[in-house]
């Protein structure tokens, strides 16, 4: 259906109320900044996955010394890896203190790593309740702006004796570019959001799985020795 030029989106934003005015421009502004979120979610977690496989394939190929040379420098690693140096510096730390039990020693390591690990992934989900909002609220506040919008077009017919359809199609017609922008702004974000929520679910495995893995080896060769 083509539009005439009294009902492009143009004009029709234009002569919107200053309160319809006002939710578009806080739904474009939350689109906006919901779609830098994923972006750089998207890239973060990427990169994410990408080193944690590259650190555990290192670990777990004997590269076990060459991991220790760079935790025990300044440099930041992956999120794994600072989980790993986590649980390094313990066990450091524990050695050099006479009389420690194995077991102390295992769990004092493992809950080392627990600590890294919990603020590994707080660093991860950041931006996601951000993205939860908008994909929540979004649609919310679209459809305030379409009441108000609506209820807005009707108040001005109240004085007029015979209402017809060109009369009324442009307030509603207005009203309703709220409701579309509310779920252009919620659509993407609450799939980015199940997205990177399963993703982040993906890698907590992954760092679970590692962490046991490496406590069950300090265990046994704790009691080797």
């Amino acid at each position: 259906m083509e539009l005439s030029q009294d009902l492009s989106f143009i004009e029709l934003i234009r002569h919107a109320s200053w309160v319809v005015k006002l939710v578009l421009l806080l739904l474009l502004w939350a689109s906006f900044m919901s779609w830098w979120a994923i972006f750089d979610k998207l890239f973060a977690l990427r990169k994410e996955r990408r080193e944690a496989e590259l650190f555990e394939r290192e670990f777990w190929s004997g590269g076990f010394q060459e991991i220790v040379k760079r935790v025990s420098s300044v440099h930041r690693g992956c999120a794994m890896e600072e989980v790993f140096r986590a649980g390094y510096r313990e066990l450091a730390k524990l050695k050099r203190q006479p009389g420690v039990a194995p077991n102390s020693m295992v769990e004092s390591v493992r809950r080392a790593m627990r600590a890294t690990y919990q603020r590994e992934m707080d660093t991860l989900e950041a931006k996601l309740p951000f993205l939860a909002t908008v994909g929540s609220v979004s649609p919310y506040i679209g459809l305030f702006g379409t009441v108000w919008g609506i209820m807005n077009a009707f108040r001005g017919l109240s004085n007029v004796a015979q209402t017809t359809l060109a009369q009324v199609a442009p307030g509603i017609a207005e009203a309703l570019i709220a409701t579309a922008i509310g779920l252009f702004a919620a659509i993407p974000a609450v799939i980015a959001y199940n997205n990177f929520t399963h993703e982040l679910d993906r890698l907590a495995n992954r760092f679970d799985v590692f962490m046991e893995e490496f406590s069950n080896l300090l265990q046994r060769e704790a009691y080797k020795s």
